[in-house]
């Protein structure tokens, strides 16, 4: 079978899906009432799937042909997606990705999405905009960014989000600090010295999650100093203002070091964060791919817990 047949099939198979009736998908198509319904019917012959029931007043599609339908519907989409920016990239009508971050994020994505992105659209440039998080969901409203790197929670009711990254939050401390002799720190015992966060102003709903967390375990947060940087942070913890709590993966100062915390699953996570996937030509592509990414680094990726770890290849 052709190419150029399946995916007319597919064609097919979906206005009959849509309509559930041949006639009507044969108008949709532009094509003869009996052509239509004789090819699907040699394809359920040939691939011996019943995919509609026929029926005196129309269509029903059976349990197998809504798989099928299911299946024509997302090809189709991905197909029509592909031409759109292949001719884009033909015509040199891409235009550049403006991709917002948060200094929270780590670097290294970054890194990797540009040379992912680099591979997939040769040429095509990327244009890099830092901000807060609110900052940035701003732009995003404003149609300003197309899309965003940042740390959760984002509200998914009002944005499409895509989590890319997960790693531990460790206690930062100095490495001449009573503690550094442990293996672990048990929260309870190190509550009251975490006392550096991250700026609430920033990201009001991870502070919001943060404070949620430590009133889970019985404690509540002490906001003695507040930082706009991970720069900001490691330095009030060298001048001993408090220790904090950072990204596992965070490159870390001369004089610092990082403990896990015993028994508790906190961890870092970021997203990409965009309003409608149409706003680029090439964000379905990144979509699917980050999707993919991200899936399969939680497959084969374990747990990191390691005082000194590397960074993962979450974007590789």
């Amino acid at each position: 079978m052709s190419d150029s047949l399946t995916f007319r099939l597919l064609r097919y198979i979906q206005a009959s899906a849509e309509t559930l009736n041949f006639t009507r998908a044969a108008e949709r198509v532009f094509v003869a009432q009996s052509s239509l319904s004789h090819q699907i019917g040699k394809l359920e012959s040939t691939i011996d799937v019943a995919i509609f029931n026929r029926l005196q007043n129309g269509l029903r599609l059976t349990p197998a042909g809504q798989l099928v339908a299911a299946y024509a519907e997302n090809t189709l989409k991905e197909w029509d997606q592909m031409l759109t920016m292949a001719r884009a990239l033909q015509r040199n009508e891409v235009p550049p990705l403006r991709l917002g971050f948060s200094s929270f994020i780590n670097a290294k994505l970054l890194e990797k999405f540009r040379g992912g992105y680099e591979r997939m659209f040769s040429g095509c440039p990327i244009q890099l905009m830092s901000g807060d998080p609110l900052l940035c969901l701003q732009r995003l409203d404003m149609r300003t960014l197309d899309w965003a790197i940042l740390p959760l929670p984002i509200d998914s009711n009002l944005y499409s989000v895509q989590q890319i990254a997960q790693s531990p939050l460790v206690v930062c401390m100095r490495s001449d600090d009573v503690l550094a002799d442990h293996a672990l720190v048990d929260i309870h015992e190190v509550a009251q010295r975490i006392t550096i966060f991250r700026d609430p102003e920033l990201h009001p709903s991870a502070h919001a999650r943060l404070t949620e967390m430590f009133r889970e375990v019985g404690v509540s947060i002490q906001l003695a100093c507040s930082a706009r940087t991970p720069a900001e942070i490691q330095w009030m913890v060298k001048e001993r203002f408090g220790l904090a709590l950072i990204d596992q993966l965070s490159p870390l100062d001369s004089g610092l070091i990082t403990r896990p915390i015993a028994g508790l699953d906190w961890t870092a996570d970021t997203a990409f964060v965009y309003l409608n996937p149409m706003d680029h030509v090439a964000l379905p592509f990144i979509e699917r791919f980050l999707r993919e990414t991200w899936t399969d680094s939680r497959r084969r990726t374990p747990r990191i817990k390691s005082r000194s770890p590397e960074q993962l290849e979450l974007l590789a």
